[in-house]
């Protein structure tokens, strides 16, 4: 009877799987070291000059106080356009709860989708209204 003969380490399918994977490692590795040093370079050219950060602050604050600001009654207008939605939704999302609980109805999804988009609404709504009217 003759006994099957396994391959020696080294040798075979399994070799060649590891040398596939060793060269695709060091391309990997190759390509992202090339990739980067791109960024590597521009960085170091650029340097950190105090005077050029400090100019740079002035040139934002000069443009801030020439950009356009909105007024109160645009503002108000914005948050009831972003309030009538959310209204909106939120009923929706009553009712859908409601066919669910008390109708036995299979609408849970479309209930779990709408209560995503009333929490996003109310959150945006929220950070809005505390942004342009908080300070009063």
């Amino acid at each position: 009877m003759s006994e099957a003969v396994l391959p020696l380490p080294g040798r075979g399918c399994w070799s060649f799987l590891h040398s596939r994977l060793r060269a695709w490692l060091v391309l990997a590795l190759f390509a992202a070291l090339s990739f980067s040093a791109p960024a590597w370079a521009a960085q170091a050219e650029k340097g950190s000059d105090g005077a050029q950060v400090m100019e740079s602050f002035a040139r934002q604050a000069q443009e801030a106080g020439e950009r356009k600001v909105l007024s109160d009654k645009t503002k108000q207008v914005i948050m009831f356009l972003l309030g009538v939605p959310l209204l909106l939704f939120l009923l929706i999302t009553g009712a859908l709860g409601i066919a669910m609980g008390l109708y036995g109805k299979q609408v849970f999804v479309l209930h779990m989708v709408f209560a995503g988009l009333t929490v996003t609404l109310a959150l945006v709504h929220v950070i809005v209204g505390l942004v342009w009217f908080y300070p009063f």
